[in-house]
């Protein structure tokens, strides 16, 4: 199926229904039916994202078919709801940030990337041309509004982390939830915020209509690594482990479908991956969105596997700021697998 949503987790079963898609089984968690008719659910945290191209890709190029399997995709605006739907039993699987895996655990909820898209955020740190002058690094987050994605997402997460690596401590700073693409950049000409963190291609459109610039990339390996001091693995398909445990045969045809995926992208080139996405993906036009993801194929994985070191920089970032994991013990091998992905 190629059909995308855009809607609260909790209506997104009877929306299916209503708009004539298949519905995939119970809400226990993905009930074992839908596994063996091959349908599934995946909610990704926004499928225009370009850190979660992988997600549409391998749906356009006809490897979830090829496998087997009915994949419907849906769309949140930010990776905190998408995991509100996996939890509560609405989807199978979520195309988020791994990090959500070690904050779950925390709460007692167990869940695991089965595979590992990309090895940085992908994550971009911009600053309006309004605000460019005081605004210099987060050293000077202080007293700003600061955009995320939502409340508890990764941005969240990171923007906290950066400022409080920098001297600022987390309740000294603004952060608003702006989501991205339009509302993002309308929140960034309109003043109300200053700077905030956000993917392509909403980074693209920041620079190229000229109303902000780049503060910190988190694209590349060494970006990552100059801001965070490590990989830090992010885009993942994450499940929650009793799911994966009693449903390995799917979850192998998702995994298969992936690394194919990885495989297709890291052989061709930004514009030959942009022509294979929806048209309406491509906002501020064709160039542009090749740009973007130009800009971002540094981040992705070529085979889904976990980097070595990517976890423990997980957690450290996370406990730096957050006072739900800063003294809880996280075991990170339940964090994710790679059983899947190197078969």
């Amino acid at each position: 199926m190629r059909t995308q949503l855009k809607l609260p987790a909790a209506l997104a079963a009877a929306a299916l229904a209503l708009t004539g898609l298949t519905a995939c089984g119970s809400s226990s968690a993905g009930g074992s039916a839908d596994a063996k008719d091959g349908k599934l659910k995946i909610m990704v945290g926004g499928l225009d994202k370009v850190i979660y191209l992988p997600a549409r890709l391998t749906q356009q190029l006809g490897y979830f078919k090829a496998e087997g399997l009915d994949v419907t995709l849906l769309t949140e605006p930010a990776g905190v709801q998408a995991t509100t739907s996996l939890l509560s039993g609405d989807v199978q699987g979520v195309v988020g940030f791994y990090d959500h895996t070690l904050d779950l655990q925390a709460k007692g909820k167990q869940v695991e990337s089965v595979v590992q898209l990309a090895q940085t955020p992908g994550e971009v740190e911009v600053v309006s041309n309004k605000a460019a002058g005081e605004l210099t690094s987060p050293k000077d987050f202080k007293g700003k509004k600061l955009g995320v994605t939502g409340l508890g997402s990764s941005t969240d997460f990171l923007t906290k982390y950066l400022a409080v690596k920098n001297g600022v401590q987390t309740q000294e700073f603004t952060p608003v939830a702006v989501g991205a693409g339009q509302t993002f950049l309308s929140a960034l000409q309109q003043g109300s915020i200053q700077g905030g963190m956000t993917t392509d291609p909403t980074v693209a459109q920041v620079v190229n209509k000229k109303i902000g610039k780049v503060l910190l990339d988190m694209r590349t390996p060494e970006g990552s690594k100059q801001a965070l001091g490590g990989l830090y693995p992010s885009s993942s398909l994450y499940m929650n482990t009793d799911w994966v445990n009693s449903h390995k045969d799917t979850v192998q045809k998702l995994a298969n479908a992936f690394v194919r995926t990885l495989t297709w992208m890291s052989t061709h080139t930004p514009e030959q991956i942009a022509a294979k996405m929806p048209s309406d993906y491509a906002q501020g036009g064709k160039e542009l969105y090749a740009q973007a993801i130009k800009d971002t194929l540094p981040m992705f994985t070529k085979d889904g596997v976990m980097p070595a070191d990517g976890p423990d920089t997980v957690e450290r970032v996370l406990k730096a700021f957050n006072p739900n994991l800063k003294n809880a013990s996280i075991d990170l091998r339940k964090t994710y697998t790679t059983e899947f992905v190197k078969k």
